[in-house]
Formats: structure tokens, sequence, C-alpha cells
């Protein structure tokens, strides 16, 4: 049996592909847009990806498994647990709607999907047997369901999909899944989650790439609270200290349901020369994504340009600052060459935004502006209405400058009415890297934005200065 591990840095995701060596045969779970990476692992093993799944519907990617099946001829494997309101919509009409102890078969390989509710009604989790070497399962990708020292957070449906205290019935169902699902399985039973340290899924995530049941039942925060039938307990810890979850979610989990575009073949990037690029700005025809730092953006960037910092969180930054449901214009990217801008558009179609139409490499002869900074120093004096503290609210209450209102970067531009109309908006950070992504967007806009310097960490290393907490 092949069992490959396919990371995504940029989004903390994982997918997998599981393949029969005899037969020659593989299934892809989890998958995301940009297909290269599946079909050049499965060509270097001399498999044919025959099958592809996911584990739930994401909320956080959008997700590759209708793209991989056109691309290939693979068949489709979708949940039918859940609900009505969590079925899979007309797109997956060609899928094979999986039930509890549904059965796909590969060669030697059995994968049998179980349903393990809580993080989303439909989840399902994935047991794995390699029938040369074994009878019974000795993998369990759990999508969403356990992470390495954590689990799935069941209240993205409350945060993101516009769900009303779904949260409390999503971690009784959790506490349900470990206890009936999860902690009856042997202990050497090896653990594959889809997700790793950095995502907004949970509130612990391990970066660990893998762990098993015993580890977790030995040693996970919540073991205690099923070794001692401690319901109330383990959804009072679970719920309590979730990160802020982003409003581009609400927008994955809608196209993951219905079924997300198929893009095919991309046509190749234009590169635009300083000429067309400004011709094509003055027209308002396109929106320039520049993708330098956040300290070579404050030196001259191009007006009302995004900065949404590249190549590494191109799809984490970009799902902030752009909602394709809104805005159809293309994007011009600042990259060094087609092949870096190419890599930009395979980051930022993860989440939805495929409308990176080109690229330029210099801005040197392009006329630039400076964002407004401020100084810690001359923050008292300088009139604003508003002190914006763009951080998580876990990080808000650990300290916060005071008199500053939380509103994370990833929510910003979809609560745009806790914002004032008039006035100087002042933005802060941890280190200044998002806030100039959320400074960026608002400015684009029309809002007066002015970055403080050095955000919440210069700001707390001048003496006398205190944080507030709460």
């Amino acid at each position: 049996m092949l069992l490959e591990r396919i990371y995504d840095e940029d989004l903390a995701q994982a997918s997998y592909l599981i393949g029969c060596q005899a037969k020659g045969e593989a299934i892809v779970v989890d998958p995301r847009r940009d297909l290269d990476v599946y079909l050049d692992l499965a060509a270097k093993n001399n498999m044919t990806i025959t099958s592809v799944t996911e584990t739930h519907i994401h909320a956080d990617y959008l997700s590759g498994t209708r793209e991989l099946a056109a691309r290939t001829g693979a068949t489709i494997y979708v949940s039918d647990e859940g609900g009505p309101d969590w079925t899979y919509g007309s797109a997956f009409d060609d899928a094979v709607r999986m039930k509890d102890d549904h059965e796909i078969t590969l060669g030697n390989i059995t994968v049998r999907a179980v349903h393990t509710p809580g993080h989303t009604p439909e989840h399902m989790s994935l047991l794995v047997t390699d029938g040369a070497q074994a009878d019974a399962p000795g993998f369990m990708l759990t999508g969403d369901f356990v992470f390495v020292g954590d689990l799935g957070r069941p209240d993205l449906l409350d945060e993101a999909a516009g769900g009303v205290d779904t949260r409390f019935a999503g971690a009784k169902d959790l506490f349900a899944s470990l206890r009936d699902r999860f902690l009856p399985l042997p202990d050497y039973v090896q653990v594959l989650p889809t997700h790793g340290s950095g995502s907004a899924c949970g509130k612990a995530l391990g970066s660990i790439p893998s762990t098993t049941v015993g580890y977790e039942r030995a040693f996970a925060w919540w073991s205690t609270y099923l070794e001692n039938d401690d319901e109330q307990g383990f959804i009072d810890e679970l719920l309590d200290g979730q990160p802020d979850a982003h409003a581009y979610f609400a927008r994955m989990k809608v196209q993951n349901k219905v079924g997300p575009a198929v893009m095919g073949t991309l046509p190749d990037l234009v590169e635009y020369s300083a000429e067309q690029l400004t011709a094509s700005l003055e027209a308002d025809d396109v929106i320039f994504v520049d993708t330098r730092d956040n300290v070579a953006v404050h030196q001259g960037t191009v007006d009302r340009s995004l900065n949404i910092p590249g190549v590494a969180k191109a799809a984490s930054y970009g799902a902030w600052v752009v909602d394709p449901e809104v805005e159809h214009r293309p994007l011009v990217v600042l990259a060094k060459d087609a092949q870096e801008a190419e890599t930009l558009r395979d980051h930022l179609v993860r989440v939805g935004i495929d409308t990176v139409a080109g690229y330029t490499t210099s801005l040197d002869t392009l006329d630039l502006v400076k964002p407004l900074l401020v100084t810690p120093d001359d923050l008292a004096t300088l009139p604003h209405a508003l002190l914006l503290d763009v951080r998580n609210k876990t990080e808000y209450a650990a300290g916060h400058l005071p008199g500053a209102q939380q509103l994370s970067g990833g929510r910003v531009m979809w609560h745009l009415d806790e914002l004032p109309d008039e006035g100087t908006i002042v933005t802060y950070c941890q280190s200044g890297v998002r806030n100039s992504v959320a400074a960026s967007a608002l400015r684009r806009i029309g809002y007066d934005v002015a970055e403080l310097e050095g955000s919440y960490l210069g700001w707390s290393a001048i003496p006398g200065n205190v944080p507030v907490t709460s």
C-alpha cells in the first residue's frame, strides 16, 4: 500500500493519496483545486486515480473533488449522512453517496466510511485496511474530527454558516463520536487528520502530522472527560476560547455543498508592461495585488492596491480581502516571473479566487504612494475615530491597547457596519503583517486608514505602556 500525505502550509490543510501498488489504483482524499501534486504523485508510482472523496463539506478551502474527477474520470464518493440540510447538491448527482459503513475497494485496500458527526453533521472518517498486511484497519483519516492534540470545532456552523446555537448539538455529537466510534479502536490505529497547526478549524492543533488512537486516549485534553463520562465538562472546555472564524468560510461552505465550479485548463497569464498596467488601473479595469511584505509596501505601493503577501500565505490572506462573489475584476499580481505568478494563482484558487489574469515583475516605473503610518508616541495626539485591533479575539483578550475595538482581519470586510463612516481609523495587529493586509483593503474602498508602526509588539515594548486584558 502507498499512503502519501500532501500538506498545504498556506491553509494548514492535508490531503491524502492512498494506492494499491499491486493493482495500480489510487484514491485521493480531501483534494485541493490545483491538481498537479496528485497527478504527478500518481504518475511517479505508476498509478491511476480511480476514486476521489472528502471527509465533509469543508469551510476553510474550496474542494478539488469535482476538479480531480473531471480531470481523471475518477468516481466521486461523498457523505449521505447528516440529514437533508447537509446533503450535497445536484452537481454531485453522479457521485456515490455513502452511508455509514460504506466500503471503497482498491485492490487489496479497503476504505470504510465511518459517520463521525460533531464538527459537521455529515462528517465521515475513513478507516483504511491494507489487506496485503492485515485483516483489520491500521489507519483512520479523521478529517476535522480528531486532530493531533485537539478536536474539530463544532461552532463553525454558527460562526460562519449562519447557524443558531448549533454548536451545542455539535459538541454533544462530537462527544458521542469519540465515545462510540473512536475510542473503541485499537491503540495502534494511526490517526491522519486534515489540518495541522495554524488552521482555524480548531483551537490547539498540533504541528505533528499524525498521532494514534492510543496516544490521544492517554494524553489529549478531552480524554479525561470521556473517561469520566463528563459530557457537560467536555462541552464547556471544547467551546471555550475558539478562535475567530474567517468570514470567507461561509462562502466555502455554500460552494462546497452546491459543488465548486470546475476550472479545467487555465489560460496562460499575461505579463503586463508598466504602460499597460497604468492604463488598466486608470480605467479601473483591474485590481493590483502587491505581494511584498508590509515593510516593503510601506516604502511605496500602487494606489488602491491590495497587499496579499505571497507566496506562502497567499490563499489565507487573499480570502480576507477578495470576495469573488462581489468582485469580478481580474487581478494582476506582482511576481518575479511567470512561474511565481502561476504559483500565486494556484494558492488563490484554493479559496475560490479564480480571477488572476496577469502579472508584472517591477514597480520601478509606476507611480507609488506611501501608506499612512503613525508611531506609538504620536498615537495619543492623532485625532482618530477608531483604534482597530485586527488580531484574533483570543489575542485581544490577552492584551490590547487601551480604547481599541477588536475585529479580526478575516472578518473586517464583512463587518463594515462596525466601522465609522468618517474620520481616521488606526489599525494594528501583532507585528504588522495582518494589519497591512486589512488596511490595504479598507483603503481600497475609501476608508482613511493609518497603520500603527510596529503594531502591538512595538507599542507594548515602550516603557510605561500597559496593555488592557479582558
